[in-house]
């Protein structure tokens, strides 16, 4: 099995284009909703994990961000992802919600560039998922989001209409949702659906 892990707007659009996947896991549900549109699944797709948001700073919090609030500081470098990326639109939600005005330094083709920047001292500062903040493995730190501003990512999963591996698609899906697979995405910090 090959895993190509990208921005969940590329990956529909590698399907839509004609790519050989055989199953699509996306970090949200508009971008599967493409996908479904193009009459491009076999079945209906079904909710294998969930996220939150946290934000990122560089280890040991240089820049002394404690809350959204600070992230809008002068001189900060914000970094995020367009809004069709899952993470761009995520982070404008709760910085909506917050009521947060800032303007990205820059807007980043995926989450793991908005992780590589922070962590190489690119950027002060970002809003991921809290797996991504865990899988820095203390390169970088997480700053908490309160919960009445966060947002709950579901992540669908669904074979692609057009795979040559159907059985393996079915079973992979099968996998990934069932205990086992469960147990794995909750060790890495996703929540269950």
């Amino acid at each position: 099995m090959t895993v190509n892990f990208g921005a969940s707007s590329t990956l529909a659009q590698q399907i839509i284009d004609g790519a050989p996947i055989d199953v699509l896991a996306s970090a949200d549900e508009a971008n599967m909703t493409k996908v479904s549109d193009a009459k491009l699944l076999s079945d209906a797709p079904t909710l294998f994990a969930t996220n939150s948001l946290e934000i990122i700073v560089r280890k040991g919090n240089p820049s002394k961000i404690a809350s959204l609030s600070d992230i809008s500081k002068p001189g900060l470098i914000y970094v995020t992802c367009a809004p069709q990326v899952p993470i761009g639109k995520y982070s404008a939600q709760v910085l909506q919600k917050a009521g947060v005005t800032v303007t990205p330094a820059s807007l980043e083709p995926d989450v793991k560039s908005i992780v590589a920047k922070v962590t190489a001292g690119e950027a002060d500062v970002g809003i991921v998922y809290a797996t991504d903040v865990s899988a820095t493995q203390g390169a970088a730190e997480g700053v908490a989001i309160p919960a009445d501003v966060n947002v709950t990512a579901n992540y669908p999963i669904a074979a692609v209409s057009t795979s040559t591996n159907r059985a393996l698609a079915q079973a992979w899906i099968a996998f990934v949702r069932g205990t086992e697979g469960q147990a794995i995405l909750k060790s890495y910090g996703f929540g269950s659906p």
